[in-house]
């Protein structure tokens, strides 16, 4: 989970391949594609200076811009280059590339982004990459990456012009709860439902952190109140995490934008569903769950909910209480260090979860930080599950 800014994707992951073949790319736009990554290859070491160039020169074109963006700039960091590598791993591969971008067309929409601000955007991209590619930068170079971008724009503008939702709804904190000295349940109440779907995402922005939004997961399926429960870690140095955590209050008014991801479970199709959880990882997973437990009969599903000591599965209880009412479902704790648990595991996530092996026809489901998730899918690639079996979200931290 992250703070998230104008044209960045930090916590935005390629979407999970499907097990459909990719369609066929035409000759001249893999030769596109490879132009781009090679030069993306030389261009990364200089991702800093890049940076800087680029937010010089797009405040410089579009002045206002600058408003989109938080106050210290040091914050921003170089996530607009994380936000183009994210897009040049997918470049390949449209149909993951074209839902993630037409989420992050919609999601911009909470800035005001207009088409004249894409332009400025492109413009400030190419003069950067011009700038420290030096003669690598060919006129089929600029080319390649004009047309990439043009692409990337046109998919974003047409999916914010059709969204016929709101661009961000407020919601007002009615409970704030510490769990732990650096873990609070904040309980929110939007101005009007959000249309989001068990294990999705949104971007977050509070009063005492204007401009910095986060990424955070419900931890519960829509309801008829339309209430939202959110799990917050304070991360070292995490501006807006330790703000929740710290200083949230009821009566607090949240801005909340659009629902992003697309991990689920389809309870009619799966045969078998495993879901891997890492702290607050847990929230997006719980939201599923919470969703099924509507029905009586659910695929079989069991959930490894791991974390350095006992102390972190903060959720634990709640997740047995509901597992003693819905016998489709298994908790399975997991710590890595500290005293033994009555059917718990030791070890990391990873560890625990291919001592079973690769877990054949199950729908994989893993969220946690960065680490974990890396983690715990390579090893899973390791031990025989297929990459299509596995979703997840991988956010970065805050």
């Amino acid at each position: 989970m992250n703070d998230d800014s104008p044209m960045t994707a930090d916590s935005i992951s390629p979407l999970p391949r499907t097990s459909a073949a990719p369609r066929q790319a035409p000759a001249a736009v893999v030769a596109m594609v490879q132009l781009i990554r090679d030069t993306w290859a030389k261009s990364e070491p200089y991702a800093p200076e890049i940076s800087q160039f680029f937010y010089g020169m797009l405040f410089t074109l579009a002045p206002a811009t600058r408003d989109f963006f938080p106050i210290n700039m040091e914050v921003q960091g170089g996530r607009i280059i994380r936000a183009l590598a994210r897009v040049v791993q997918m470049v390949d591969r449209p149909d993951d590339l074209l839902p993630f971008l037409r989420q992050l067309g919609r999601d911009h929409r909470k800035f005001g982004v207009a088409p004249k601000h894409y332009e400025a955007v492109g413009t400030a991209l190419l003069a950067a990459l011009k700038n420290h590619l030096g003669p690598d930068w060919t006129p089929e170079v600029e080319r390649a990456w004009a047309e990439a971008f043009t692409i990337v724009a046109r998919a974003m503008q047409e999916a914010a012009a059709a969204d016929e939702n709101p661009a961000s709804w407020s919601a007002t904190v009615i409970e704030h709860r510490r769990l732990t000295w650096d873990l609070a349940l904040v309980r929110v109440i939007p101005d009007q439902p959000v249309p989001y779907s068990p294990g999705q995402y949104m971007s977050v922005e509070v009063p005492q952190r204007p401009r910095l939004w986060r990424y955070l997961s419900p931890a519960n399926a829509p309801r008829e109140d339309g209430g939202i429960e959110f799990h917050v870690r304070a991360v070292d140095g995490g501006w807006v995490s330790r703000a929740i955590v710290s200083h949230t209050q009821a009566g607090d008014v949240w801005r909340l934008g659009p629902p992003l991801g697309r991990m689920t479970v389809n309870r009619e199709q799966s045969r078998g569903v495993l879901m891997v959880a890492g702290g607050t990882g847990v929230a997006p997973l719980r939201a599923i769950l919470d969703h099924l437990a509507l029905w009586g009969e659910n695929p079989k599903t069991r959930l490894f909910y791991g974390g350095p000591t006992r102390e972190d599965l903060y959720d634990l209880e709640e997740l047995r209480a509901l597992a003693a009412t819905n016998p489709w479902l298994t908790i399975t704790p997991v710590v890595e260090r500290g005293d033994h648990l009555p059917g718990c595991e030791h070890g990391t996530l990873a560890e625990a979860v291919t001592r079973y092996g690769a877990w054949p026809d199950h729908d994989i489901l893993v969220s946690g930080s960065p680490a974990m998730i890396r983690a715990t899918v390579s090893r899973m690639l390791v031990a025989g599950s297929a990459l299509d079996q596995i979703q997840y979200d991988p956010f970065t931290a805050d």
